[in-house]
């Protein structure tokens, strides 16, 4: 199956880690470094064409993928649970 993230951006759901709301998980300086890492490193791709509401974090091979989404984190994962793109 695969997933839609907005601006034209489709991923595999068997490549997805995890689905995440940017706004409840920002909140925590773990994830806010572990965000800016994943910046420094080139690993987040940017799949908003406004503020970004989410995250999904894809392993490809061994190289990890950061995507931030402009739909809410809860209609991601409902897309990827029911098949629908």
């Amino acid at each position: 199956m695969y997933l839609h993230l907005g601006k034209g951006k489709i991923i595999s759901t068997d490549d997805i880690i995890g689905i995440f709301d940017l706004d409840v998980t920002s909140q925590s300086h773990l994830t806010r470094k572990f965000l800016a890492a994943a910046e420094k490193a080139g690993e987040v791709v940017n799949a908003s064409e406004d503020i970004p509401k989410s995250f999904v974090v894809c392993k490809s091979g061994k190289k990890r993928i950061l995507y931030l989404s402009q739909m809410a984190s809860a209609t991601l994962l409902r897309r990827a649970e029911s098949g629908l793109l």
